[in-house]
């Protein structure tokens, strides 16, 4: 199954290249994307604005979501087990149930008017997406943290104690530092959390294929151009085989998160 979606994915990703003679040059680095229309005998289909919307909502998502989520973490595992666990494990159990569908909802009544009032304009771009897709990650990194903490063995926390370090010496010296790999390996997987998440950033962002020169203005990612055009093209054009080609960047962006999620996970296992 797996080999098929590989297979398939790439097949038809390649056929903008073979078919459509687009250069992998002008697709990662152009900035026009309207593949209804040709230049030059090829489709107008640069990708750039949409990676580089991707990879923006990802990585300030994934950086707002990480110091709240090792917080979290620590107050579930060794400031506040009993009441952290009591209280905030039910409340992750939630976040992660609510539908994507849900999230976008939130951002698109809330969240969006919030960022117009505070910054003007439509509201829609990178900013609001942060903040929905920060919400989103947030409980996956901080279960996966909480993983990560509690296998440190309590050892090494007695240890530290006793020679006379303070508990806040011994959460940052040794905890953390024990945890490292696992914490690495968390947000790594918050990341790509984010950067395949599709419905609810598409509802926010604003579905402007132009380059995100700011924050708060309209932009797209691959997710969201993908659920607004794959329905509306035809298999075999120009317009399909552009969409194929997002869908096959957003495939070896997934491999690329998951062998990283691997080789983070295999280090630590041997540095043990």
């Amino acid at each position: 199954m797996v080999i098929a979606i590989f297979g398939f994915i790439t097949y038809r990703g390649l056929a903008t290249f073979t078919t459509d003679h687009v250069s992998l040059s002008k697709f990662l680095t152009g900035t026009d994307w309207n593949p209804s229309v040709s230049k030059s005998g090829a489709p107008l289909v640069g990708a750039l604005p949409m990676i580089a919307g991707s990879f923006l909502i990802t990585i300030l998502a994934t950086a707002l979501a990480i110091p709240f989520a090792i917080g979290t973490a620590l107050m579930m595992t060794d400031v506040t087990p009993k009441t952290g666990t009591r209280i905030l494990q039910p409340v992750l159990e939630l976040l992660v149930g609510i539908p994507s569908v849900v999230y976008g909802f939130v951002g698109l009544t809330v969240v969006v008017p919030a960022m117009r009032n505070i910054f003007g304009g439509s509201g829609f771009g990178i900013l609001s997406g942060t903040f929905v897709l920060f919400v989103m990650v947030l409980p996956t990194i901080t279960s996966m943290t909480v993983d990560a903490l509690t296998s440190v063995p309590k050892s090494f926390r007695y240890a530290s104690l006793a020679l006379g370090a303070t508990r806040w010496q011994t959460i940052y010296k040794v905890v953390l530092r024990s945890a490292t790999p696992g914490i690495l390996t968390a947000i790594v997987f918050g990341m790509a959390r984010a950067f395949g998440e599709a419905l609810a950033v598409q509802m926010v962002v604003g579905n402007a294929t132009l380059m995100p020169y700011s924050l708060v203005a309209p932009a797209s990612t691959l997710t969201s151009v993908l659920t607004t055009g794959i329905g509306n093209t035809v298999m075999g054009t120009a317009q399909n085989d552009a969409l194929w080609s997002l869908a096959l960047i957003l495939l070896i962006m997934s491999l690329t998160f998951n062998l990283a999620i691997h080789l983070i996970a295999n280090r630590g296992s041997l540095k043990r």
